[in-house]
């Protein structure tokens, strides 16, 4: 692990300045990377003094813990309180690992199930535990995780005069030659020596321990695309490519099917479901992304099977600009609610949408991130980039939001209506590699998986808005914003980069 400050080049008006924080796993120049250890999820507690990854290999979900806090001495309400006041920087350092999700066959289908971790939540911490969901494409798992202190042997023969008061009450009984049930028994003439017995005590060491509490299994036909917790504290949903289920985390034999978007003929099937996420305090509330740039919002008290929805974003395509690749980029990869839950982030391959959800007409401001790809659209339909699926992320104030693009750059925007915060910055241990972008502002509009074709082609350099060469080869999909704090943990392949402002 590497940390420490960095200066950087200065930043456009109004916009923060991201620095360098740390980073974990980055790779030595020429080392390759096992496609086991790439990244795949990445997920901040609701405190923001946890921070957990998914690789794809499956084996490793990592924890790691807030370590820039200061000390508070005295009562056990005090210790409990964290003060970030006095920090330099938001510092990490690794906490633990353990192995999530094992490679499966499905003997029936004659289909090999991966263990890669597609996605990861925290759930409400309990009794100095942790608690986490984690799931692959087939199985959601409920782990928790504490410290324990570790138990050892003391000697076998202690010296008699320092033995504990067990052992001393053990042997006054057996040398008196009676036994606690009440029987004698007699010694030959001098007696023996004393017996005595190991105790077990707690040392000053402690070991972490993750422990698989359920497994939520056999309720997806098809691939899971997202879990998310509801408000309530006592259920969860996981969505694949056509419904989503509704869990309650006691029980892991039985869901309930709620949204079921699965046509009677399967050749009738125009869009699937992409990604799904609860309201953070309504917890009758969620909403889907589809493959066609929809966004649905369902309330769960109007049916058992949300066959219709409350409220339907979408942004109609203009006339006459329809192409063969219209549908592809307009697919939703990643939808996020606000911290208070007004607003909705969505990302689709070319854009980032913020959507407000007492206004259906429209997103209330369309960020450009991949518009200079326009041009090679063909390009990256051939060397499957097309299908890439950036993740989103908003601050915890939702002044800002955030997303990834290729070269291990991302990219981060200013909400708020007069901004022009538009700040690129690339994913590496050297922060003087940053780079700024000054686009205009971004326009404010008012206005599948299943089927996939897989088509391997070259992979072609090109250049960025900036005129800067990128490839299609390094790409950063995940990212995560903490709750409280203008920091962002990002994943390029087995690397986890943190920047703060």
């Amino acid at each position: 692990m590497n940390g420490g400050d960095g200066d950087v080049t200065a930043a456009p008006a109004g916009s923060l300045d991201w620095k360098f924080s740390q980073v974990f796993g980055e790779r030595t120049a020429g080392e390759e990377v096992q496609e086991v250890d790439i990244i795949s999820a990445i997920e901040f507690d609701k405190s923001g003094h946890h921070l957990a990854t998914g690789d794809r290999g499956g084996s490793r979900v990592v924890l790691f813990e807030r370590t820039d806090m200061k000390e508070h001495v005295g009562s056990r309400r005090d210790m409990e309180r964290i003060d970030y006041s006095n920090s330099k920087h938001p510092e990490f350092r690794y906490k633990t690992e353990f192995q999530s999700h094992e490679p499966e066959f499905d003997y029936l289908k004659s289909l090999e199930i991966e263990e890669k971790i597609n996605k990861i939540r925290w759930c409400q911490a309990a009794n100095g535990s942790l608690f986490l969901l984690s799931t692959n494409d087939k199985t959601v798992k409920f782990w928790k995780v504490q410290e324990k202190k570790v138990k050892k042997l003391s000697e076998m023969n202690p010296d008699p005069a320092k033995s504990s008061e067990n052992g001393s009450s053990t042997r006054s009984s057996v040398s008196s030659g009676h036994l606690s049930n009440g029987d004698e028994f007699s010694f030959p003439p001098g007696g023996i020596a004393s017996l005595r017995f190991p105790v077990v005590v707690y040392s000053n060491e402690s070991s972490i321990m993750a422990r698989c509490r359920r497994v939520y299994a056999h309720a997806h036909d098809y691939h899971i695309n997202s879990i998310s917790n509801n408000s309530d504290g006592e259920t969860f949903i996981s969505a694949d490519d056509l419904r989503i289920n509704l869990w309650n985390m006691e029980i892991s034999n039985q869901s309930f099917n709620i949204v079921d978007v699965k046509p009677t003929n399967m050749e009738d099937l125009t869009e699937v479901i992409t990604s799904a996420d609860f309201h953070p305090t309504h917890c009758n509330t969620l909403a889907y992304s589809s493959s066609k740039g929809s966004i649905r919002l369902i309330d769960l008290r109007q049916s058992a099977l949300c066959d219709n929805h409350s409220k339907l974003f979408e942004e109609p395509v203009a006339p006459g600009s329809r192409s063969f690749f219209t549908e592809i980029i307009a697919s939703i990869s990643d939808i996020k609610f606000g911290k208070e839950g007004r607003y909705i982030l969505s990302r689709d391959y070319m854009t980032l949408k913020l959507w407000d959800i007492n206004m259906d007409s429209g997103p209330v401001s369309t960020f450009q991130v991949h518009e200079y790809l326009r041009p090679k659209l063909c390009d990256l339909y051939e060397n499957d980039s097309i299908f890439d699926k950036f993740e989103c992320c908003l601050s915890g104030n939702g002044q800002r939001v955030a997303t990834g693009s290729y070269s291990n750059l991302f990219r981060v925007f200013g909400t708020a209506e007069d901004s022009t915060e538009a700040t690129t910055l690339e994913a590496s241990k050297n922060p003087m590699r940053r780079q700024v972008q000054t686009p205009s502002r971004p326009a404010r509009s008012l206005g599948s998986s299943i089927s996939r074709v897989v088509r391997r082609g070259g992979e072609s350099p090109g250049l960025d808005a900036n005129g800067n060469s990128f490839d299609f080869t390094t790409k950063l999909l995940h990212l995560a914003w903490h709750p409280s704090e203008n920091s962002i943990a990002c994943a390029a392949a087995n690397s986890l980069y943190m920047y703060y402002a």
